[in-house]
């Protein structure tokens, strides 16, 4: 695949920011790898973590090395919208074979989509339709979600409130992520438009932040690890306020028999 850079203007003088450019970038890239990590590592020793999120850590991985593949993030969303929306043929369909077949089918695309880059012409005109292709289908699983909830009378509120929330944070964080390459890509599709490095550098920073959104807003979502995380800070705050409760006798004591 080679992308025509040959009709965008880039001055010479700008050299010092495209190093600085570089430099931000490299930084960002080895935080997220030092932090990415280790928190894929605690995900996946999650024995409640569910076949798609699994898959999704596994590209979080690669992307950390080659960084490529999102489309399992709509599989999840997919899958959170077909438990709210069709519970039982979920329940009935949710079985091994089921599993082994959408993720198959997940790691093939990127396949096609590269080999039909290669025999496109214009491959950066591809690459935005593939980036955008995302976000309409997220809107369909947040409206259907949303539509689902509307009527299940034994969801109850919090756990409504909830779904919800997920799906709109997938939008939201899809969107933040990858808008500023779509419209770098934009900019190069221009034949008169200036090599903007701000841009550049803004969107690299961001997709090298996008294994480290996934799995954060994982842990975030897991009921489990913010019940630990929330009890971890409870007893923290509640052995604090013993030895705090503890020292105050302890002079209240010290205080009463100096005065007797």
């Amino acid at each position: 695949m080679n992308l025509n850079f040959s009709n965008t203007h880039y001055n010479h003088s700008d050299s010092i920011d495209m190093f600085l450019a570089e430099e931000i970038i490299q930084w960002v890239d080895w935080i997220t790898v030092v932090i990415g990590l280790p928190l894929i590592l605690i995900v996946m020793i999650d024995q409640g973590a569910p076949v798609y999120v699994i898959n999704l850590l596994i590209s979080d991985l690669i992307q950390l090395f080659c960084r490529f593949l999102f489309i399992i993030i709509i599989s999840i969303c997919y899958c959170r919208y077909l438990v709210v929306a069709m519970p039982l043929w979920y329940r009935f369909r949710r079985n091994i074979k089921t599993y082994v077949v959408v993720c198959i089918v997940m790691w093939l695309l990127p396949l096609f989509f590269l080999l039909f880059l290669f025999l496109t012409y214009n491959p950066v005109i591809i690459f935005i339709v593939f980036f955008l292709l995302p976000i309409p289908l997220f809107i369909f699983f947040l409206v259907g979600t949303i539509k689902a909830l509307s009527g299940a009378l034994s969801v109850p509120a919090d756990e409504k409130r909830r779904i919800a929330a997920i799906q709109v944070v997938v939008l939201i964080m899809y969107t933040l992520l990858y808008l500023p390459l779509i419209l770098l890509l934009g900019f190069i599709m221009e034949s008169n438009s200036q090599f903007n490095i701000t841009l550049y550098t803004v969107a690299i920073v961001c997709i090298c932040l996008s294994p480290l959104a996934d799995t954060t807003l994982y842990l975030f979502i897991r009921k489990s690890i913010m019940d630990r995380f929330l009890a971890s800070i409870c007893s923290c705050k509640i052995s604090n306020h013993q030895e705090t409760s503890s020292t105050d006798y302890e002079s209240r004591s010290a205080t009463h028999t100096e005065t007797v």
